[in-house]
């Protein structure tokens, strides 16, 4: 059940994160069909990196019952899976903040939790 929280968590964010930039693009006058596209691209290959995560955290925990090393095999399956997902959410927050900050010049909050989350993510490489 876990995966499948996941999966729709990134889901989402990258739905969110896709239609925040047509609509920066469209404040914008910038609106490209192959921009889109590269996108779209881009969001469905996060959401089956994550879902490659999971699968991995399920295969590692088969092979941990099969050697008889279950312990380490979840610990090991979980931090993986929940690093790749911990990374991707607070990628597709940053840009989702960008867009939202060049939607609304107004909004200059959101530069700074940008620059603290892109300070947090630099750390973390």
């Amino acid at each position: 059940m876990q995966y499948i929280i996941m999966i729709f968590i990134i889901t989402g964010l990258a739905v969110v994160d896709y239609l925040t930039g047509i609509i920066k693009a469209y404040c914008k006058n910038a609106i490209s069909s192959r921009n889109m596209r590269i996108g779209g691209l881009h969001k469905l290959a996060e959401i089956l990196i994550i879902i490659a995560s999971c699968g991995l955290d399920l295969g590692i925990n088969v092979l941990g019952n099969y050697y008889d090393v279950n312990e380490f095999s979840m610990i090991t399956g979980a931090v993986t899976a929940f690093c790749v997902f911990a990374y991707i959410v607070i990628m597709e927050m940053i840009s989702i903040f960008e867009n939202y900050a060049e939607i609304n010049p107004e909004a200059q909050w959101v530069l700074r939790v940008v620059k603290r989350f892109k300070n947090f993510n630099q750390k973390g490489q």
